[in-house]
């Protein structure tokens, strides 16, 4: 097993334990909260009011359709010590962890694996899995679902046991500890590149600038995108809005919405994308 990216393609024994626990719950697909499409949009950590919980405290980010999606939604999680996401369960739809601060015990059908800060845990369609702290402080996540239409389509069988060539299996990535490349103003992180059970493509990479540099004018990407700013401040011009976003902060940003951006502060800045590409991705515009 590969000790930055540990990809789950778990065996016929790992698979026959995990039918072994108890009863787990397959959880159906619900419709947004919202029913206006989400356009691009900023969310500052430390606005988000926190509602407490049974085992620590959750923070609602989005949910809402999209230009290109029947569901985004985020929300932030702190789990305190010893307390369990929830009992393990499955579901159609690809879910994917973040890891703020803090490490998570996954669990991935039956498997346990370690998730630290800066990870990135991919759940491939219907495979079995929950997160405990096991730790002595809380930790805090980000947790993201975006829902294409193959979600209602999908074999009602975990991924592992399709185990289909070339898409990407329930996954723990190391971010923070992968190869970065020098670039002009900066550097980059290639996290994750791969078509999946429910998207034609999902990728992410973690692109880091140096103080006062900036990326290219006026960047377009066609996909549904979700930013967090991992260290520095980042200051985001998108459709004539500036806006400034520290370390925790977020972006959600639309199709062919164009966007730049430079940091402002006197540290490097860094931020991790995640991209997925769907059959309802429009062509990049100008294209």
């Amino acid at each position: 097993m590969k000790p930055l990216l540990c990809l789950l393609a778990l065996g016929f024994a790992v698979l026959s334990a995990a039918a072994g626990m108890a009863d787990p719950v397959s959880v159906a697909y619900a419709p947004p909260k919202e029913s206006v499409p989400l356009g691009t949009a900023f969310v500052d950590f430390d606005a988000l009011i926190p509602r407490y919980t049974p085992v620590g405290l959750a923070r609602a980010v989005f949910d809402a359709p999209t230009p290109t999606l029947e569901r985004f939604e985020v929300h932030i999680t702190t789990l305190r010590p010893g307390m369990m996401s929830h009992p393990p369960h499955h579901h159609p739809w690809e879910e994917m962890l973040l890891i703020k601060e803090g490490a998570l015990e996954v669990s991935i059908n039956g498997e346990k694996h370690h998730a630290g800060p800066g990870a990135l845990v991919f759940f491939a369609s219907h495979d079995v899995h929950n997160a405990m702290n096991a730790g002595q402080v809380p930790v805090t996540y980000y947790v993201i679902n975006f829902y294409t239409d193959l979600v209602h389509t999908v074999p009602n069988q975990p991924a592992a046991t399709q185990a289909v060539p070339g898409l990407l299996p329930s996954s723990v990535i190391d971010c923070d500890h992968l190869p970065t490349t020098p670039t002009p103003t900066g550097a980059r992180c290639q996290v994750v590149s791969s078509p999946t059970h429910t998207f034609l493509h999902l990728d992410s990479h973690i692109t880091t600038l140096n103080p006062g540099q900036s990326t290219l004018p006026n960047m377009i990407d066609s996909g549904d995108e979700f930013f967090v700013v991992k260290t520095g401040v980042i200051e985001a011009k998108v459709n004539h809005v500036t806006c400034r976003i520290k370390a925790g902060g977020c972006f959600y940003f639309a199709p062919n919405d164009g966007r730049a951006f430079r940091n402002v502060g006197t540290t490097p800045a860094s931020y991790q994308v995640i991209k997925v590409v769907s059959d309802k991705t429009p062509a990049t515009r100008g294209a």
